[in-house]
């Protein structure tokens, strides 16, 4: 079930408060300047679905996006709990970072959690299958996988060069509650 938690930056411990609802989720997102929607594949996507044939399943969505928003790249990006490389990957994107593009991500099976901090305000974002998320340019934000990493997602870019972080340097992410596995990392 996708969740938003919504904290106060200086209280990791309790959040101020929580929606599961979509419609909910994505209210508090959009008041906080952040894309949230649901998609249905035109049709099914078997596992282990080639690049091509998860992009067409999705094929109308990202031609939308594209067209409205200015993206110019989309691939896909897979990773499971068996993955030799999961600790190194899964490092890479859990301190504060920004970047010069919108970080939209689209995940077609399994879970990952964003965190964004706003303001004075830190959202945590656990996306699973059917959400999409947009983290526009310059946000503060992180993301987790959890140590058992599944999850498959599309990926859109406005720089065919993709994605390029640029950390901050700061210790807030360190302060905040990581992912916990996924149910579906464990039937992967």
């Amino acid at each position: 079930m996708s969740r938003l938690r919504i904290y106060d930056e200086s209280r990791a411990d309790a959040p101020v408060a929580e929606h599961v609802e979509h419609d909910a989720i994505a209210r508090a997102l959009r008041a906080a300047g952040v894309r949230f929607e649901r998609w249905e594949a035109a049709q099914p996507v078997e596992p282990g679905a080639s690049q091509d044939e998860v992009i067409t399943a999705y094929r109308a969505d990202i031609d939308r996006l594209m067209r409205d928003e200015g993206y110019q790249a989309v691939d896909v990006v897979s990773l499971k709990p068996d993955h030799p490389d999961r600790a190194a990957f899964r490092a890479r994107f859990l301190n504060e970072h920004t970047h010069s593009e919108d970080e939209v991500r689209f995940f077609v099976a399994g879970a990952g959690q964003f965190t964004l901090h706003i303001g004075d305000k830190v959202y945590e974002v656990l996306c699973e299958q059917g959400d999409l998320i947009g983290v526009p340019d310059g946000t503060r934000h992180w993301f987790d996988m959890s140590e058992s990493p599944y999850f498959v997602a599309i990926r859109l870019f406005t720089n065919p060069a993709g994605w390029v972080a640029e950390f901050t340097g700061e210790d807030i992410a360190e302060r905040f509650p990581r992912m916990t596995p996924h149910a579906s990392a464990q039937t992967a």
